[in-house]
This record gives structure tokens, sequence and C-alpha cells, in this order.
């Protein structure tokens, strides 16, 4: 199971934090991703990856009120705007489409994903996938310590809710 927990930070700062932390820069990611209308809390995504020419189709259900415990089903697939038109073709409306910019960080089993979202800011999901979602959540809020992180910090609204606001 994947368990994250959206911050809203201030980019500049958090990244800093997270170098000193000891994470490891993984890699740089241009998104895209074409979310579609489907009931809560199940959430249908295609996600374009353009600076690594990488394309999945996302399945996720909320397992939680705060939006971070997600099942999720996700795989890769070779044609971006193709997998929109099937979607549209089959029904399916566009809910949103949100772009933003990621730089991605490891340590551990520990997952930092520092967003820079077009239209809603600056954003890092600290993530951790387990078995156990308590246990991952302790380590998330560990880390999140760490870095200053605290309670108010905390964004529950998916980037859907916050972009059509």
């Amino acid at each position: 199971m994947e368990i994250e927990v959206k911050f809203r930070v201030n980019f500049d700062e958090i990244k800093k934090k997270i170098e000193a932390l000891g994470a490891h820069f993984s890699h740089f990611e241009e998104q895209e991703d074409v979310y579609f209308k489907v009931p809560r809390p199940k959430l249908l995504r295609v996600r374009a990856i353009h600076n690594l020419n990488e394309y999945y189709i996302t399945y996720k259900e909320i397992r939680d009120k705060r939006n971070e415990e997600f099942y999720e089903i996700e795989f890769k697939i070779e044609n971006f705007q193709k997998a929109v038109e099937m979607f549209r073709g089959l029904g399916y409306e566009v809910e949103a489409v949100i772009k933003k910019k990621r730089w991605v960080y490891k340590l551990n089993d520990v997952t930092f994903e520092l967003n820079r979202v077009e239209k809603a800011g600056d954003f890092l999901d600290i993530e951790v996938i387990a078995e156990d979602p308590e246990e991952a959540k302790r380590k998330i809020w560990e880390v999140a310590k760490k870095l200053g992180l605290k309670e108010e910090d905390v964004e529950p609204r998916l980037y859907i809710e916050l972009i059509n606001e």
C-alpha cells in the first residue's frame, strides 16, 4: 500500500533541508496528468512524464479521510494521447489536467517528491510503501519533523481539488 502525506512548502527551503537530511537526488520529472471523472474515493489518470518519454495509466483508491492511504494499480503504456483518447471514447470526462515539475529524492525506504504544481503552488509528498499504514505514517512523520514540518503544513486536498477550486 502506498502511504503518502502531502505538505505545502517553501520550495527552496525544503529542498535544502531534504539534501541536508542525507537524501540523495534520484531524478527529475516533467509530468502531465489527465484525471477522469470517476466516483470518489476512486481516481483514474493517464500520466505523461514528458522528459523521460514514459507514460502510465493509474487507478487509485483512497483508503482514508485524509487522502494518505492508497491502493494503487499502475502500468506503463506506449502512447499518452491514445490512452486519453480511448478513455474519452469510452465516455469518461476529463476532470482536471495537472502539470507539475517533480524532483525525486530517496532516503532508505522513504521517497520525497518535491512538486511545483502549475496553478497550485509548491508541495512535498513524503511517501512510504508498506503493508502496515501506521508504521509507514510513523516513518513519514519522523522525517517530516526533522524537516521542520508540522501538522498545519499538511495539505489534505488532492491536486485535482486544488486545481478545480
